[in-house]
């Protein structure tokens, strides 16, 4: 039998939810946010909380990026990202912001149990975390990079943690 692509018939929804939600906070680019929704509907995460000036749904060019996954991935928008976070902490979320600091550790270093609860900060893309959220969260995250770049697309980077993040949870080992 030879490999070949499969169409997306061949996909069968488990609908398994991971204990992890993302807080974007200030993200001005509708496509980033519409990209969250449609990483969070393919990882299993369980929410979006969309704060500050972040673009929210209904909205055309988040309805395309997401591949209409905003009306399936709950989501909650409050200007105050201070008070989610609270929130989240008084449940027992641990706050991980996906920012580079003069605290973070490799992403890869991150040691995530089956039983923790995790929610994402992601920035803007232009200023990064504001230091009033870095301060209130339990730790910080960076994807080391090798390139001339310092940074990359907000999207992306929540692609490469979230996936990590969910490997963990799943108690899964890199080959």
């Amino acid at each position: 039998m030879s490999n070949i692509q499969l169409g997306h018939e061949a996909h069968q929804s488990t609908q398994t939810r991971y204990p992890v939600c993302f807080l974007a906070h200030d993200i001005d680019v509708p496509m980033n946010v519409g990209s969250f929704f449609r990483v969070a509907d393919a990882l299993g995460v369980e929410k979006i909380f969309l704060t500050g000036s972040t673009v929210v749904p209904p909205n055309a060019k988040i309805k395309k990026t997401s591949r209409s996954t905003e009306k399936y991935v709950p989501y909650e928008y409050s200007s105050d990202p201070v008070t989610i976070i609270e929130s989240l902490k008084s449940l027992g979320y641990k706050i991980v912001s996906l920012e580079i600091t003069s605290e973070s550790i490799d992403l890869a270093a991150l040691n995530m149990l089956p039983t923790d609860k995790v929610c994402l900060v992601l920035g803007s893309e232009n200023y990064g975390i504001k230091d009033e959220i870095l301060a209130l969260s339990d730790i910080t995250v960076h994807i080391p990079m090798f390139g001339v770049n310092s940074s990359m697309n907000v999207a992306s980077a929540c692609s490469i943690a979230t996936y990590e993040i969910t490997r963990q949870l799943r108690n899964e080992r890199l080959s």
